[in-house]
């Protein structure tokens, strides 16, 4: 038995009868073809069986006296017939087996595709982001090869000695049981082998998870501890972690070496042939058996113990499928957000109200504690406070990125859990601080708001942006890709998802620290843009930068997700709460700067 591989694909226990039951699910539309297929494969090894046989015939054909010519032959055509019938099954097995692995991988991201449209957009961290890339290549491309190859050797590897092992006794059973007893000592090995090995499995996936996280802290924090001169520190805590898996691994490894040697070795072909000769040979002197009788125990034997180290192959594939199925399979239960009503609510105009909204994270402590608060049209609404107040939380929920746990959202008096998914992005737009450009040109960048928009639309929307003139001095201009011929800086990319939200022309916008990234060239630049796209719109601004938003129509002040103090720059500052703190502490800073 071989070791699991480094991608941890080994049995739990525990979840065993949950990845059998989430492998025949996802394999439960293509099942019919891969049975088929193995039917198929199992004529085909039968016939791959056959060649053997004829060969055994054929030898002793040739040592009667007189020869039979036409005997000769009918075995020569039997067994010629067999290897054509082997290689059109196994080839029609196999191409049907592909054909159901395109079919399965299709039907599972078709599958996909629906259910991540109607997940909150807030479970998009990077975190599941890199869960479906895994679910989706990675762990799809497990299954390709237990769909497209696995199934059929382990069709072969069942039936062939089966067929092999039919003849075998029928020949002679006495040497049938000489001639296999090495497959049985080995088949008993592997069955010890066995036995204690979850918990060595499980050291070895913690002594890995170890050696990951020790690599990764050393890696992302590598420019932080050699700053405060502690690379050695980190350095010694990743090496204690690669000392401790190179320990277990060997504890593990080392206990099954001379086991997995004697089996290996009990089931290896030459071993069974050894053992044919050997009883052969005995039984030969001792007058029980002609010698042409132990031909097929010489030719057909090796066919029986040969499949044996397959089956093992096999089931490591097999055991690699199930830990994939339930990776695809929890990624497809992921919770949805409740669907609109068959008669989806239409607002009557842009004004934005929060009333009695909570909100907690699944599994987590509330983070917004009842929260009321009212947007009217044309307004811009600022929200400030402390890092971790819940600012983005509360604009996360009005682009229903999340539901409230309590209370409720209304953009012009509809719920946002009673309209259609497409008439909220027809309310609510976004630039947010992380701009995520797609690998397209430019122009299907800022069109991606809204597909039927024509060129003097996107140019249009490009120039109030102040991005048109960096466009056109692109190699290809708005035919540039992003990411190949178009490098954009962080301002630039704003000023992008600024034309893409002037296009899309929603009443309602949601601007998280717009210029978090810009650097001073195109802070100017964004602000102007910004102040084009606040121009007739409700606005709901997060702000860190005090300075930026003391002109707008009202600020919110949150902390400990409340909304703690409201009213304008003015106001705030002769209340001297918390605002009047973060205000003194910014200027202060600023002053310190400039000095």
């Amino acid at each position: 038995m071989s070791p699991p591989d480094a991608a941890g694909h080994h049995e739990n226990p525990g979840a065993a009868p949950q990845a059998k039951v989430a492998l025949g699910d996802l394999l439960a539309p293509v099942r019919s073809r891969l049975l088929l297929a193995c039917l198929l494969e199992a004529i085909g090894a039968l016939a791959k069986v056959v060649p053997l046989i004829a060969l055994v015939e054929l030898a002793r054909e040739l040592l009667r006296d007189p020869v039979r010519e036409e005997r000769v032959w009918a075995v020569v055509a039997v067994a010629a017939g067999a290897l054509l019938l082997r290689l059109l099954t196994s080839g029609a097995a196999l191409t049907l087996t592909h054909l159901a692995d395109s079919a399965f991988q299709f039907d599972v991201r078709r599958r996909a595709a629906r259910r991540l449209g109607h997940v909150p957009l807030g479970w998009f961290t990077d975190r599941s982001s890199g869960r479906v890339k895994k679910a989706l290549t990675d762990d799809v491309a497990d299954l390709h090869h237990l769909v497209g190859h696995a199934y059929l050797e382990l069709t072969t590897a069942i039936v062939a000695p089966s067929a092999a092992l039919v003849y075998l006794l029928v020949s002679d059973w006495r040497l049938t049981l000489l001639t296999l007893l090495p497959v049985l000592v080995g088949v008993i090995q592997y069955s010890l082998m066995m036995r204690g090995q979850e918990e060595q499995m499980e050291r070895y996936q913690r002594s890995i998870a170890g050696v990951s996280a020790a690599a990764v802290e050393f890696v992302d924090g590598i420019a932080v501890v050699k700053t405060f001169g502690q690379a050695g520190h980190a350095h010694t805590r990743f090496t204690r972690a690669a000392e401790s898996f190179v320990t277990d691994f060997w504890e593990w490894v080392r206990g099954m070496l001379r086991g997995s040697t004697v089996a290996e070795l009990a089931l290896a072909p030459f071993t069974t042939l050894l053992a044919a000769l050997v009883a052969g040979a005995a039984f030969v002197q001792a007058g029980w058996v002609p010698p042409a009788d132990v031909l097929p125990f010489l030719v057909v034997g090796v066919a029986v113990a040969g499949p044996f180290l397959e089956l093992n192959y096999a089931y490591q594939h097999l055991v690699s499928a199930r830990h994939a199925a339930g990776n695809i399979q929890r990624l497809l239960s992921t919770e949805t957000l409740p669907p609109a009503p068959d008669a989806p609510a239409i607002p009557v105009d842009a004004r934005v109200r929060f009333a009695g909204v909570r909100f907690g994270y699944s599994g987590g402590a509330e983070v917004i504690r009842g929260v009321d608060l009212d947007l009217r049209p044309g307004t811009v609404t600022a929200l400030v406070g402390p890092s971790g107040a819940g600012k983005s939380t509360l604009a996360a929920l009005l682009a229903r990125f999340w539901d409230p746990t309590e209370g409720h959202i209304t953009i012009g008096g509809a719920d946002l859990r009673e309209m259609a998914q497409l008439t909220l992005y027809q309310q609510v737009g976004m630039v947010l601080q992380d701009i995520r450009l797609v690998h397209d040109s430019v122009r299907e960048n800022i069109r991606m708001a809204r597909e039927g928009a024509s060129e003097e639309e996107v140019i249009a929307a490009a120039r109030a942006a102040n991005i048109h003139e960096r466009i056109m001095a692109l190699p290809r201009g708005y035919d540039s890709v992003h990411g190949e011929d178009a490098n954009l800086s962080g301002g630039e990319a704003q000023r992008v998802a600024i034309a893409r939200a002037l296009l899309a022309d929603t009443p309602v916008v949601i601007l998280d620290e717009a210029t978090a990234y810009a650097d001073p060239d195109s802070e100017t630049a964004i602000q102007n843009a910004l102040s084009r796209l606040a121009v007739g719109r409700t606005l709901l601004v997060i702000a860190h930068r005090l300075r930026a938003v003391t002109d707008v129509d009202q600020i919110c002040v949150v902390n400990d997700g409340r909304i703690v103090e409201r009213g304008d720059h003015h106001s705030l500052l002769a209340r001297e709460g918390l605002y009047a703190e973060l205000w003194g502490a910014q200027e202060a800073l600023a002053e310190g700067r400039t000095s």
